[in-house]
């Protein structure tokens, strides 16, 4: 494997926990003799976040979408309700 997938492999074990993840100390030993891990690191988990956040603005669409399809175009007691209910 290229060295940059390596190390794309590496952060995103890192990240995710995986059971291949590196023990913390040996992470943060890897990280003082490696100063870009850190921003890569970081970069990284700012991406996940996004994907994330655009997941669950994809999931809202859809489920507005099967909503509207299955009872019509919610009323404005509806829509208020739903926002009291989960302030997304």
């Amino acid at each position: 494997m290229r060295p940059e997938l390596d190390r794309l492999h590496l952060i995103e074990q890192q990240l995710l926990q995986t059971p291949a993840a590196l023990p913390a100390s040996e992470w943060h030993l890897r990280q003082l003799f490696d100063g870009e891990l850190t921003a890569d690191a970081a970069l990284q988990r700012q991406l996940y976040h996004g994907l994330h956040q655009a997941g669950r603005q994809q999931l809202k669409r859809e489920l507005r979408t099967i909503h509207t399809q299955l009872y019509g175009s919610p009323g404005p007691r509806w829509l208020a309700a739903l926002r009291r209910c989960w302030p997304w």
